[in-house]
């Protein structure tokens, strides 16, 4: 892994001296729902074969580096994906799922649209379920965890100790969102971050300001 550059040779350091954290994050391997491009939300569906050989693949990517937190989402998909990343009893954060999609939970994304036009999550929502600000406040919760004692604007308790790195296994818009808050940005900017099942990404840092290392790896 020595090859893989995860940030500037001067490290950015917190009030305490330690690096600025990254957080890493993996989205489950592949589910039937998500290989037939339904919505899946709340709905606890396991891995495919395919998706648990996604998270086996995944786990090279990881390889080499040491946590010192790792969060999954309570739903099977993500911990299942934690346990064969090599993480068996992951943190499990309950406000780590994915969108709650309301009435189209398990609706493929094609029948969506046929039926309304121009149809964009990012910017009609969802009938029944989550707000986009609410899914957005529960990313917020956990950047401030992993944030905490940083000194950053997201630092919600500054007299705790800060983390170096830590990994969160969770699911495609909910990551997607989180990282659009990462960088400071509305959580709609999600829409630009395609993320494939099984990927891993890398947020961190450049001179202070919140980065995206790697995407959708």
């Amino acid at each position: 892994m020595s090859a893989v550059n995860l940030g500037p040779a001067v490290p950015d350091l917190t009030p305490a001296g330690t690096r600025l954290p990254t957080l890493w994050l993996v989205r489950h391997g592949e589910t039937e729902w998500s290989r037939q491009g339904n919505y899946t939300g709340l709905t606890d569906i396991p891995l495919t074969a395919e998706g648990e050989a996604q998270a086996v693949a995944a786990r090279e990517k990881l390889a080499g580096f040491e946590f010192d937190r790792v969060f999954s989402s309570p739903l099977i998909r993500a911990l299942r994906t934690a346990e064969l990343l090599g993480h068996p009893s992951p943190e499990v954060l309950p406000h780590a799922h994915e969108w709650d999609y309301g009435e189209n939970e398990g609706r493929r994304n094609t029948v969506v649209r046929e039926e309304n036009p121009g149809y964009i999550i990012w910017n009609d929502g969802v009938p029944g379920g989550e707000t986009l600000s609410e899914v957005a406040a529960r990313a917020d919760r956990i950047i401030s965890t992993v944030q905490a004692g940083c000194g950053t604007p997201m630092d919600q308790d500054p007299d705790q100790a800060p983390i170096e790195r830590a990994l969160l296994v969770a699911h495609g818009h909910f990551l997607r969102i989180l990282a659009a808050r990462w960088l400071g940005l509305a959580p709609d900017a999600g829409r630009h971050l395609v993320l494939g099942t099984a990927a891993v990404c890398v947020l961190g840092w450049d001179k202070h300001t919140p980065a995206i290392l790697k995407w959708n790896m």
